[in-house]
């Protein structure tokens, strides 16, 4: 696990901090609102030159792959930005991974990274190949996008964000409202994890590994019906994705069909590996979503005496 000087430094008035969009189409009016509420933190927005450009063929993409991978390549290198913020997510994050010079970009000064959804694909892929000497130990921040009205729209998902850029330090708790135990327990170990979907389409491919030992694994989707969802557990626990695994965490699960299905399908595929587990912890698509920080150790508590569902950092996720 790399130490607190090895992390990226957590953000302050004053910072440079870049806005790229490696996945879908962004909505200007949501991004500039964005860029406002990031510049009304103190910070000092830029934009990648193809934040604002739509592919000529594919609707569901922003600027072609490789100009997508330039952005975030060039933000990630420039040795003024300390943090990369990605716009929104939909798809095509997985499209650009081999785009992206990734001696470059860990030659580079260490950034704050941030995105979720389908930004997951990025989040593991840096993980993995900045870690050091520990899968998925570059801390990352799991949370909401400034192209999106899960941001613009939520003065509480700003303020989860803000709050884990700005102070992420040892003892800060990440519970939201609806969060209860699944499974009893506690557990610590490394933070990991994010789109169920994205982690699935990850099995199989080279240089992808499962969480390490004792890894606490966030899981949550939009849009996936029950069924769908249990061929992606299957999948998974078929790949031995959580042999190793100390703790799960659940975050939403929107337009995912009736929530009580979709906890009864997490119950029947995840409930026998005798790790404890919380429900609906309150990060991902939903309102007033955490923001989580991925490549940092955290202990889950879960406990049905006491109704206690919640994570807590045990060490800071910024330097």
């Amino acid at each position: 696990m790399p130490t607190v000087t090895e992390r990226p430094r957590r953000l302050r008035p004053g910072d440079a901090v870049s806005v790229v969009a490696p996945a879908g189409p962004v909505p200007q009016d949501l991004l500039d609102k964005g860029v406002e509420i990031l510049s009304s933190w103190g910070l000092e927005v830029r934009l990648g030159d193809h934040v604002r450009t739509r592919h000529p063929r594919f609707d569901y993409l922003a600027a072609p792959d490789a100009d997508r991978a330039k952005d975030l390549q060039q933000a990630w290198c420039d040795p003024e930005t300390t943090a990369v913020f990605c716009a929104r997510g939909g798809y095509g994050s997985m499209r650009i991974l081999d785009l992206l010079d990734w001696d470059a970009i860990a030659a580079a000064p260490r950034k704050v990274f941030s995105g979720s959804s389908d930004i997951t694909a990025l989040h593991q892929a840096i993980g993995l190949r900045l870690g050091h000497e520990t899968a998925y130990g570059y801390p990352t921040v799991f949370g909401a996008m400034q192209g999106s009205s899960s941001f613009v729209d939520d003065p509480v998902a700003q303020e989860h964000l803000r709050h884990i850029l700005f102070s992420p330090d040892a003892g800060l708790t990440l519970r939201g409202p609806a969060a209860e135990p699944l499974v009893a327990g506690r557990a610590r170990g490394l933070a990991v994890g994010g789109n169920l979907s994205l982690l699935a389409c990850g099995v199989g491919v080279p240089g992808v590994a499962p969480p390490p030992d004792g890894a606490i694994l966030l899981l949550e989707d939009v849009g996936e019906e029950p069924y769908r969802i249990d061929r992606y557990l299957t999948h998974l626990r078929r790949a031995r994705f959580f042999d190793r695994v100390g703790g799960i965490a659940c975050g939403s699960w929107i337009d995912c069909g009736e929530l009580s299905v979709v906890r009864e399908v997490i119950i029947d595929r995840l409930g026998d590996l005798g790790v404890p587990m919380i429900w609906e912890l309150g990060f991902g698509h939903c309102r007033g979503q955490l923001a989580v920080p991925l490549g940092s150790e955290v202990e889950l508590v879960s406990d049905p005496d006491t109704g206690d569902a919640y994570l807590v950092l045990t060490e800071p996720a910024l330097a």
